[in-house]
């Protein structure tokens, strides 16, 4: 593990191995500004200058990974994360990032990340705890921003015939600005997909209930992947929700939640993502390339 300074930020630690590195930082958050493989370019986007102002502070996207409360709330959701976080190094592959509860939400964000000591998976932990003196229902949200210039993919259900199997597959949940005539999207009978574009500034959203467990992000030869767990009969957020993706301009994020889940005075939500980068993957070969990771 290795301190250094990344985007300005003076207090930053790297985590490689033979394959990948990833630089987390110490001065806000818990956030993670870097993946990629090693002497290559950043998968995750970098916009350390943006800032939306809520009645709380400003709030900075800064890019890479977060960690934030759903349903969406502003200025819950926004909470300004711009202060520096605990930290616990707990070993070469492993660092545990704490950011106290703040005074808008009384929630305590956390997250462990271990790099594998070989290989270019990556483990995130995800924590929400309750500090205030109430029960709050809330669900852990993972949200990452990519490096502009791919496309964010998320699975179709399996192809069942009508005459095999009547009942729905899952939820597709849209916002009311969401445009599926936008040349941005893509369908198919295998994956829904969302490309970034900088000259279209207009956002774009869609949901689903994804029972598959991953999404991922092709730029160029590089297939990003993020696998995470899907429980059945639990409640999720946005109309049953547990991954999303979004895109406005240059910005693309592709995003997971956990349950809502009601959680006690002084009780946490934890909420995990599997993170691995492929090279030279197709994205017509996706699936099977997926299945083969689980």
């Amino acid at each position: 593990m290795e301190k250094l300074t990344y985007l300005e930020l003076p207090n930053c630690y790297k985590l490689s191995n033979d394959v990948i590195e990833l630089i987390v930082t110490t001065d806000i958050g818990p956030r993670i500004l870097r993946y990629g493989f090693l002497g290559e370019e950043n998968i995750l986007g970098e916009i350390p200058t943006a800032v939306i102002t809520t009645e709380l502070g400003d709030w900075k996207p800064w890019g890479g990974h977060r960690l934030w409360l759903a349903p969406e709330d502003n200025p819950r959701s926004y909470a300004p994360d711009n202060l520096p976080v605990e930290f616990e190094i707990i070993n070469e592959n492993k660092i545990r990032l704490v950011q106290p509860a703040d005074l808008a939400t009384g929630i305590e964000k956390e997250m462990t990340v271990a790099v594998d000591e070989h290989g270019s998976g990556v483990a995130i932990s995800h924590f929400l705890r309750n500090e205030t003196n109430a029960s709050i229902e809330v669900s852990a949200w993972a949200i990452t921003i990519m490096k502009d210039g791919g496309e964010a993919i998320l699975p179709q259900e399996p192809y069942r015939s009508w005459n095999e199997y009547l009942l729905p597959a899952r939820p597709l949940v849209l916002w009311h600005y969401t445009d599926l005539s936008d040349p941005r999207w893509t369908f198919s009978n295998q994956s829904i997909r969302l490309r970034s574009d900088s000259r279209i500034e207009a956002p774009q959203k869609i949901g689903i209930g994804n029972k598959q467990g991953w999404a991922a992000y092709q730029r160029g030869a590089t297939l990003f992947v993020k696998n995470f767990d899907y429980e059945q009969g639990a409640s999720y957020p946005d109309y049953g929700c547990n991954t999303e993706v979004y895109t406005a301009g240059s910005v693309i994020e592709v995003e997971s939640l956990g349950p809502l889940r009601n959680i006690n005075p002084g009780d946490s939500v934890t909420h995990t993502e599997h993170w691995r980068l492929l090279r030279g993957t197709k994205s017509e070969t996706i699936s099977p390339q997926l299945e083969a990771l689980r």
